[in-house]
């Protein structure tokens, strides 16, 4: 609240754009604005409920998909972070029994990195209430809007994705 008692604005990505600024970043910001939101919320819980992170909940992800396992460069591309990250976040999840990781046969520079048992368990309890947490988050959006809006955003990504000039993504730190 203000010194007049009225709601404070909130401040976020989006305060940067102006009315007279082109549509396009308006639409920009605003998206960047939700992606912030939502990620912040997930974050916050993750922290909250599970004590952990949302890097290491994304890791866990990718090799909840690989019952085989994933070697160490494989996780580092998925998730588009260096391969310290993925050091680090590996060596976190391997002392508190949630990954294995073993030595490649065929490259010893290499190794594998599965669930256990346990983090197998661990990430299908934080999975089920990430879904719950989304459903929460989005909830402000009828059935049909929600659609309406995968759609659009696909016919973006599509756009974006045959645009000339594109530059991959080199990395992402989370």
């Amino acid at each position: 609240m203000d010194s007049d008692g009225a709601a404070a604005p909130v401040l976020d990505l989006e305060t940067r754009a102006k009315k007279e600024d082109h549509q396009a970043l308006r639409l920009w910001l605003r998206l960047l604005t939700c992606t912030v939101r939502i990620e912040n919320q997930i974050r916050l819980r993750l922290r909250r409920e599970f004590n952990t992170t949302l890097p290491r909940f994304d890791l866990m992800a990718q090799l909840e998909r690989c019952s085989g396992g994933l070697r160490m460069s494989e996780l580092s591309q998925r998730l588009m972070v260096s391969g310290g990250n993925i050091t680090g976040i590996t060596d976190q999840l391997e002392r508190e029994g949630f990954v294995l990781r073993t030595r490649n046969s065929g490259d010893r520079r290499a190794y594998t990195v599965k669930l256990t048992e346990t983090g197998l368990r661990r990430f299908r309890e934080m999975a089920a209430r990430h879904e719950q947490w989304m459903i929460e988050l989005l909830a402000g959006l009828s059935r049909e809007e929600k659609e309406a809006m995968i759609k659009e955003l696909g016919k973006l990504k599509m756009h974006i994705n045959t645009e000339p000039g594109e530059t991959k993504n080199h990395g992402r730190s989370h």
